[in-house]
């Protein structure tokens, strides 16, 4: 694993690459995890595609400094820049691009295609969780780069309307704030809400792994507002993965309580571009176990 960093404005972004293919395969963790956890793909997709893992805003080794925001236009200026995405160099050449062989030179890198226009490279991309929320929302914004998607156990299915109370209103996030930092009265609601079952008792000790702490309450209001920029319109996408013919995977495990399968039933009927697979698993199907299941995706 080759373990980078780039300077990005006043920050600093860890990534990881792994592989050696010529296709560009760009991976997004989920919540509270790291880019490490895709090491897991290489021995089954690293001959045909260079594997490329960013650690995103509060989380891993990544230190932003840019506020509480972050944007899909960022996160394609920082993809641009991280230099195995660049064309290999060019040896010089008379004026006008042409080689002393006769050839033209490669055009420079200069971004991401959008919507057709410009130059730029494609690539793929592979979203777990929380990550699945960011790849819909580059599918959306740049689809004439995105070559295929696979989507594992992806947030960003549904409209949450506390996350969005939380992170999109005023009121929401000041109150979401004063919350986390004094969380007290809201773990005896939760409590109650998970005795009378009206709350999954899964999604209870998930909250509370991540709320007990106050340093992972501090964390989790910074990811929760950082991120509250990408949340991808469903309509648009179906619209988009139709017209570009861009192959769109997801995998669901059978047992999740987090993610659910039905959450794609927006997409059933594009037969023609997507498939729903399902397995015998929980959430956390980014594990070495599964890791044959969801590169065999990325050749369907």
């Amino acid at each position: 694993m080759g373990s980078h960093f780039i300077a990005y404005k006043n920050s600093t972004i860890h990534y990881c690459v792994w592989g050696k293919g010529l296709k560009l395969l760009f991976c997004f963790h989920g919540y509270g995890e790291k880019a490490e956890m895709f090491a897991v793909l290489e021995t089954h997709l690293g001959e045909d595609y260079t594997i490329i893992a960013l650690d995103m805003p509060f989380h891993g080794q990544t230190i932003w400094n840019e506020g509480l925001l972050f944007t899909d236009e960022e996160l394609l200026e920082i993809m641009g820049k991280i230099p195995q995405c660049q064309p290999p160099p060019m040896p010089p050449s008379p004026k006008g691009g042409q080689k002393t062989d006769g050839s033209i030179s490669s055009p420079p890198f200069r971004g991401w295609r959008h919507g057709g226009h410009g130059s730029g490279h494609a690539f793929s991309l592979l979203g777990y969780s929380m990550g699945g929320r960011i790849a819909l929302q580059l599918l959306q914004k740049a689809p004439s780069s995105v070559e295929r998607v696979v989507l594992v156990a992806p947030d960003g299915l549904h409209k949450n309307r506390w996350y969005r109370f939380a992170t999109q209103n005023f009121i929401g996030n000041r109150l979401f704030k004063y919350t986390m930092y004094r969380p007290q009265g809201s773990f005896s609601i939760l409590d109650f809400f998970a005795k009378v079952k009206l709350v999954h008792p899964g999604l209870l000790k998930i909250v509370h792994y991540y709320t007990d702490d106050e340093k992972e309450r501090h964390r989790l209001y910074c990811r929760w507002t950082t991120m509250r920029k990408f949340k991808p319109n469903l309509r648009l996408l179906r619209k988009t993965i139709l017209q570009h013919h861009i192959p769109v995977r997801f995998l669901f495990g059978r047992f999740d309580n987090i993610i659910l399968s039905s959450r794609a039933d927006a997409f059933k009927n594009d037969t023609e571009n997507i498939q729903v697979h399902i397995i015998d698993a929980g959430h956390r199907l980014m594990q070495e176990k599964y890791a044959p299941v969801i590169s065999k995706l990325f050749y369907q």
